[in-house]
């Protein structure tokens, strides 16, 4: 008996008014760039690759408020107060909702500092006129897409690149964990590529989620540079003739094997590895609005299923959602001890340590617990999860398991940046991700579960609880 009722295969994908842009942010070379306790210098003396800015804009129709996604080849916020003067701008330019607005960096560890607290030091009195700066092209960047948007579809597939391993190598010696290359463990390998186009099926854009930490240049590299990002984007750019934008994934333990070095063809051919990875995953994607259809069998030497392409019409869903998740904090020293500490510490390594750690302070407050965003997309048949830490990449296999066929973007480090989320088997080690991070035991598992429980409810239609 014919047990087929003509089955279908479709990609995630989302149909609607689409937006690109892209803006240059590179900053002006001499700009305080103090990024590792390792470093001897303090200012970026060159630039490696332009650092850039792009967009892009979801809507159902052209009177509707959209939905803007930003990725910028930046590094990671030291206070919540210089990221809310960025995004407190952006948002009132462009009437938007909170829930509306990912501002997501790539986290490029060869970037500038986007500290005003930086003022004082070489280079620091242009961190200000640079966060001007990028705030001005981020609005210029919404308002070119917003004004070239078009009838597109976004379309979704994944793919896999072995640049990611896991970065926790147990230290037999001192009986601790270091950062770099753990052999013995597996890393999770996803890349998810979104494919932009017009009704033409001609490319306007890609969107590229992958998790690996851009931490390949160090203290010896003395240039701006979006790390393996730059060459990523270089290769799939020239490849399709459209902008890139690029989401750093759920990178807390994963990062590229040879790092922490001052050679830039390193990051390059990372970034090539990265990009042709992206170009043979979007060799898989299917033209925009075409599924595959199981239309009958021809007998041959074996039954032979037939499936062929059908055109089809995407969903339009476009939901956003922002919520709090309370988070337990372990015991900290208050603010002002910190301040303390950082004003008698004589030690380089020590001080960029005590400085990073006041920045995280500020950001939490003085409680026993604190409200961490996280922002929850549904994007036709896909889901988009961010939030401003850097979750271990259990953050996004949970969530992508659970949520399966649907296509699942998981961010890091949007709109803002605090601390490390390792799982809670972690925390009996002395690992830097568990002594860095303000949040206790169990604190990423709490994640887990709310951006399950919402991304669930969304995605069923149901009111929210949160």
């Amino acid at each position: 008996m014919n047990t087929f009722h003509n089955p279908t295969f479709e990609q995630s994908a989302f149909a609607g008014l689409i937006g690109v842009a892209q803006e240059d942010i590179t900053p002006p070379i001499g700009i305080y760039a103090r990024n590792w306790g390792a470093a001897t210098h303090e200012v970026a003396e060159g630039i490696h690759r332009p650092l850039m800015l792009s967009c892009v804009t979801f809507q159902t129709t052209p009177d509707a408020q959209p939905l803007v996604l930003i990725g910028a080849d930046l590094g990671w916020w030291r206070s919540s107060d210089d990221e809310q003067l960025l995004r407190t701008a952006v948002l009132k330019a462009l009437s938007l909702d909170e829930s509306r607005l990912l501002f997501c960096l790539s986290h490029t560890h060869a970037g500038p500092s986007m500290s005003r607290d930086d003022a004082p030091k070489a280079g620091g009195h242009l961190v200000e006129p640079y966060l001007r700066l990028i705030q001005e092209r981020t609005i210029q960047a919404v308002q070119t897409a917003l004004a070239g948007a078009q009838p597109a579809t976004l379309t979704w597939a994944y793919g896999t690149c072995a640049l990611a391993v896991s970065r926790d190598l147990p230290d037999r010696e001192q009986d601790r964990y270091i950062c770099g290359m753990n052999p013995g463990e597996s890393a999770d390998n996803t890349l998810l590529v979104g494919r932009i186009a017009d009704q033409q099926d001609r490319i306007l854009g890609t969107i590229v989620n992958y998790a690996c930490h851009p931490t390949t240049l160090a203290w010896e590299n003395r240039l701006i540079s979006p790390d393996y990002i730059g060459a990523m984007r270089e290769v799939v750019e020239q490849a399709t003739h459209a902008p890139c934008l690029f989401l750093q994934g759920a990178s807390g333990e994963l990062s590229p094997r040879e790092q922490y070095v001052g050679d830039t063809r390193i990051a390059d051919t990372y970034g090539r590895q990265l990009g042709y990875a992206v170009l043979s995953t979007l060799e898989a994607v299917l033209p925009a609005k075409t599924r595959l259809s199981f239309t009958g069998v021809v007998e041959s030497g074996a039954p032979l299923a037939i499936w062929k392409k059908e055109p089809y019409a995407p969903s339009t869903t476009l939901r956003a959602e922002r919520v709090e998740v309370e988070l337990p904090l372990k015991p900290l020293p208050s603010l002002a001890e910190i301040e303390n500490e950082w004003a008698a510490c004589q030690d380089n390594v020590l001080k960029e340590r005590l400085w990073r750690k006041r920045g995280i302070r500020k950001t939490v407050g003085d409680g026993e617990v604190t409200k961490m965003p996280l922002w929850v997309w549904h994007l036709g048949e896909s889901v988009l999860v961010a939030q401003p830490n850097e979750a271990y990449s259990a953050f996004q296999q949970q969530l992508r398991a659970r949520f399966a066929p649907k296509a699942v973007a998981v961010m890091n480090l949007v709109n803002g940046s605090t601390g490390y989320l390792p799982p809670e088997n972690l925390y009996d080690f002395d690992l830097y991700p568990v002594w860095q991070t303000p949040f206790a035991q169990g604190s990423l598992e709490l994640l887990i579960e709310s951006a399950i429980q919402i991304t669930r409810n969304l995605t069923r239609h149901e009111p929210l609880n949160a």
